[in-house]
């Protein structure tokens, strides 16, 4: 079996699966964020004919998306995300990060089968487990039941070798592979990273490649977990999981290869994330605003980045830099080391950890006709304002430098 199939065969209780069968699991965790909990809480009192929760110690609320709130309605929604976690005695979190990283940092351990109800669920895959977003009907079935269904997916192999070379990222090898294989060639496939270079990334790098494999339409994003995984479990305060690792003779529907040496920075073009192109093919492209953060590229790894490029530089008169850590302990950590520092006084602009501009709908809103570079998730037409804005993704490096330079640029 692959990666995805063992990890499905262990949440369904049988000795193996195969892509095709339908199963019914247990679920180790639901996670739900403030964009659809209340939809949840109110199809459970006027739905469910005998309202009860399976397990209360297997879900968690996260308000992240809209935090602080914005409006009244923003303020209900939240107000009633509290009320039924306190009476229901379920893990809440307001203002502590992006829904991901708090999993991530605080609950998800290889091997287990996790579902969310966002479709960056799949980034829980950089600790070998299974994550996929669903929506507020299956939340509440498996809320109400502790289980859920599951097809299984074909898996796609990713078979990495070689580092990067100075200044590549994994956020340009992911966005190169959904390029290559399109927005819809991992359509309900399980997206399998593995591979000696695979093992030489971080748990943060994984965490980038995992993230953005629903942009290709895949069920989940998995890198083969190794002692990475143990010791990043360890520093934060938990152990044991199951570390599956793919069968020697597993059956993969299709299998490709990407040299990391080779991998060079590029750029997705607005208004999709398949879009990906050297920078120098954009260089030159004017911005109003820089975004640095979300649950794909708002971790210490891309802070650090960013610090080192503006120190003894200033962010453009004619540009807004965002800068929003994916998590309470990230900008702690980014305070300590002085990062935050150097980024106020070069101009940026800190933000509360929370979903910020990549969601778009309360935070750094762009307007009519301006330009976003950005390390979010998305780029559709939209996303991060008017529906006549343009979004770029880059990498961390591009997007301090473009931020700088008041252009998309990969120089200074």
């Amino acid at each position: 079996m692959t990666l995805g199939e063992k990890i499905i065969a262990r949440a369904a209780g049988v000795q193996s699966v195969k892509p095709g069968e339908i199963h019914t699991i247990d679920v180790d965790y639901l996670m739900s964020n403030d964009g659809t909990t209340h939809l949840t809480i109110d199809m459970f009192h006027n739905q469910v004919k005998k309202p009860r929760i399976a397990d209360p110690k297997k879900l968690v609320f996260i308000i992240d998306h809209n935090i602080p709130a914005e409006n009244p309605k923003t303020a209900a929604a939240h107000k009633k995300m509290r009320e039924f976690a306190k009476e229901h005695d379920i893990d809440f979190y307001e203002g502590e990060g992006v829904c991901h990283q708090i999993m991530v940092e605080k609950y998800v351990k290889p091997g287990q089968f996790i579902m969310g109800a966002d479709s960056h669920t799949c980034s829980y895959g950089a600790l070998g487990a299974f994550g996929t977003g669903i929506g507020c009907t299956d939340f509440l079935y498996a809320m109400v039941t502790g289980k859920s269904w599951v097809l299984v997916p074909e898996t796609l192999r990713f078979e990495l070798t070689g580092k990067f070379r100075e200044g590549v990222y994994p956020r340009d090898l992911i966005l190169t592979i959904i390029r290559d294989i399109g927005a819809n060639g991992a359509n309900y496939k399980v997206m399998e990273f593995g591979g000696e270079g695979a093992h030489n990334l971080s748990i943060n790098d994984r965490f980038v490649l995992c993230n953005l494999a629903v942009e290709a339409g895949a069920k989940t994003g998995i890198v083969e977990p190794d002692e990475k995984v143990t010791a990043y479990l360890k520093e934060h305060g938990r152990e044991g999981g199951d570390l599956f690792l793919p069968d020697a003779d597993a059956v993969y529907e299709k299998v490709y290869h990407y040299d990391l040496s080779q991998i060079e920075p590029v750029v997705a073009k607005p208004d999709f994330v398949d879009t990906a192109v050297p920078v120098a093919e954009v260089e030159g492209v004017e911005i109003q605003e820089a975004f640095l953060g979300s649950c794909n590229n708002g971790r210490i790894d891309e802070l650090r980045v960013a610090a080192e490029i503006l120190k003894g530089h200033k962010v453009s008169e004619h540009v807004r830099f965002l800068i929003a850590p994916a998590s309470r302990d990230v900008y702690l950590q980014a305070i300590d080391e002085g990062l935050v520092k150097t980024f106020m006084e070069a101009g940026a602009m800190m933000m509360n950890p929370n979903c910020s501009v990549c969601w778009g709908s309360c935070q750094g809103v762009i307007g009519e006709g301006e330009t976003l570079i950005s390390t979010g998730t998305r780029n559709f037409k939209g996303r991060a304002g008017h529906k006549d804005s343009k979004v770029y993704l880059a990498n961390a490096a591009v997007v301090t430098k473009s931020a700088i330079a008041g252009h998309i640029t990969n120089s200074l």
